[in-house]
């Protein structure tokens, strides 16, 4: 690992039972492993700290709402993060509402951050979902960068154990994601050092 990673948190979003999240999101972690330019914390929206459940209820416009009790070391985790990727799943042609909830009581914490994504789903691979995130992203001040990964009809793609059948092109955009995000990161890490 380099002397100063950048803080990556690689996000889970799915909290369904049965979800597939887990397995793409340990591939990915594996991939910014290999990339060696980040300091990776994985972050399960499932996990039993994280899943309280949050309120559907938004947050009042202000820097630190009052939170939920238990949502503390979500929060730090989040604000300790210099870049984030989301792994999502679509459901119903968008993303899961675990994630808006988690989006809406954090967002001050991606503010000025940049963020890539990887999807996964039947047909279109999560295209959907990661859409709509951006426009959403955008809107809090985060940089979403433009490449990222996709596994359509993801069944098909992993084996039993977890494995890429054929890991070389997702390996390739997974490389082409964290470069970007790398570059972007560092820039605004540097930008929000004279930013007051």
């Amino acid at each position: 690992m380099s002397t100063n990673p950048l803080r990556l948190a690689v996000i889970i979003a799915s909290v369904r039972e049965g979800r597939f999240g887990p397995v793409v999101a340990s591939w990915f972690a594996a991939q910014a492993a290999l990339h060696d330019r980040f300091e990776i914390d994985v972050i399960d929206l499932a996990e039993a700290e994280i899943r309280l459940p949050l309120p559907a209820v938004s947050p009042r416009l202000e820097p630190n709402p009052e939170r939920p009790a238990g949502m503390r070391d979500l929060t730090e985790r989040l604000a300790a993060a210099d870049a984030f990727v989301i792994v999502t799943p679509e459901y119903n042609r968008s993303f899961p509402a675990a994630l808006k909830a988690v989006i809406d009581w954090h967002f001050t914490q991606w503010e000025r951050k940049a963020i890539a994504f990887v999807g996964y789903s039947g047909l279109s691979g999560g295209l959907l979902a990661i859409e709509q995130l951006r426009q959403i992203f955008n809107e809090l001040d985060a940089h979403t960068v433009r490449e990222y990964v996709s596994f359509p009809r993801y069944y098909l793609l992993f084996d039993e154990d977890g494995q890429l059948r054929a890991p070389e092109e997702p390996a390739a955009a997974a490389q082409d994601v964290l470069d970007r995000l790398h570059w972007w990161a560092q820039a605004l890490v540097a930008a929000r050092a004279v930013t007051v």
